[in-house]
């Protein structure tokens, strides 16, 4: 298990999601087209998340997830799951940076939004029951982001006759969180990720402007983010891992942002109540690792080094020589390695093989062997 107080947990981690094997992505089809009953499909989703978990230990990865095998997208359970929401064309655009666009839709509140059930308790029930012999392991849950839903429409996040002030929804949506993240940590979770896209698009000069031409503030918009995370941790368990993986879009390959951290840094490393951030540092969109030094002394980073989006595999040399410059800003044993996003945001997946993915996750183990013991 994670060594007591080392923040983050592990020397080695990874975002959360996986690709999904060709039948659980048939079965996705197939539960659609009313071809497989619920039972069938959970089954196939079973067998999937124990081969899956099989994958990660065998890597040497401890902090094991089910792949995000149970859902359509990242955030779909937690759209789909909650009362009161519809799908919608979100407001910004996806791209490769080579002029391809690609749309994508976004939650919009069509009534009140209120959580009538767990969303992923099951989800965590079934990796602690087949990971209980292994005490190695911790299961890591992910979550989205509070703000993922309202920022990709935050012009018109919601019908104003439901939610005719927009801290009403904020409030909402702050306890929808709050109550999940007590289901999970009552039933022994310690390890919960969320999944920060918005506040990383905030560090992006040119989104910052277009949410300016929207309508609105976008460091009003990033204390209100940073609220709701500390919201929803509030009260928790002591010995509880949380971490927020900063995203800039992944969705076949393609991103919503660019930039670095220092537009966001001093406030969301130092405001925010988690114990530890994953970080893109993949490519030279991410910036350098100035930003690192307001990182609060008792956190840490998880370097996102290793590319989700690619198929070559890096220079181990590179990798531990990147990681010396980021311990200029933020000392060495608060830091540890990962890719920089997950392999399957969605169920089609990036542009990857499962060879690749197994071949990055033991890179990570192996980097980080050689760098901290």
């Amino acid at each position: 298990m994670a060594a007591p107080n080392q923040r983050p947990p592990f020397r080695a981690d990874h975002v959360g999601s996986l690709l999904r094997p060709p039948e659980l992505r048939q079965a996705f089809r197939d539960v659609a087209g009313k071809r497989i009953d619920a039972a069938e499909f959970a089954r196939i989703q079973d067998g999937a998340i124990r081969d899956v978990v099989a994958m990660q230990d065998a890597a040497g990865i401890q902090a094991v997830t089910d792949g995000e095998f149970r859902r359509g997208s990242y955030w779909g359970r937690f759209v789909e799951g909650l009362k009161g929401f519809v799908i919608k064309p979100a407001s910004f655009k996806f791209r490769d940076g080579k002029g391809s666009m690609l749309d994508f839709t976004a939650p919009y509140a069509a009534g009140k939004v209120v959580r009538e059930e767990p969303l992923a308790l099951d989800e965590y029930e079934f990796m602690r029951d087949i990971t209980k012999d292994r005490p190695h392991l911790m299961p890591k849950i992910t979550v989205p982001s509070p703000s993922t839903l309202h920022y990709y429409r935050f012009d018109d996040f919601g019908d104003r006759s439901i939610y005719p002030d927009e801290d009403e929804f904020f409030a909402d949506v702050a306890k929808v969180f709050h109550d999940e993240i007590r289901a999970l940590t009552d039933a022994g979770c310690r390890y919960i990720q969320f999944d920060e896209v918005a506040v990383a698009m905030l560090g992006d000069p040119v989104v910052r402007e277009q949410t300016v031409k929207l309508g609105q503030d976008p460091d009003k918009l990033l204390g209100k983010y940073i609220d709701l995370i500390n919201d929803a941790v509030a009260g928790a368990p002591a010995d509880c891992y949380f971490g927020v993986h900063m995203c800039r879009g992944n969705l076949k390959g393609h991103f919503l942002a660019d930039g670095g951290y220092d537009l966001i840094a001093e406030r969301f490393f130092g405001e925010t109540n988690v114990t530890h951030f994953l970080l893109e540092y993949d490519s030279v969109r991410a910036g350098d690792f100035t930003p690192l030094a307001h990182v609060r002394k008792d956190k840490g980073v998880v370097l996102g080094l290793v590319s989700s989006k690619r198929p070559e595999l890096e220079s181990k040399d590179d990798l531990r020589m990147r990681i010396a410059d980021a311990a200029k800003y933020c000392d060495a044993d608060r830091l540890a390695i990962s890719p920089q996003c997950g392999f399957a945001s969605t169920v089609g997946g990036n542009p990857v093989t499962p060879e690749d993915q197994s071949a990055k996750l033991r890179l990570c183990v192996e980097v980080a062997k050689e760098v901290w013991g």
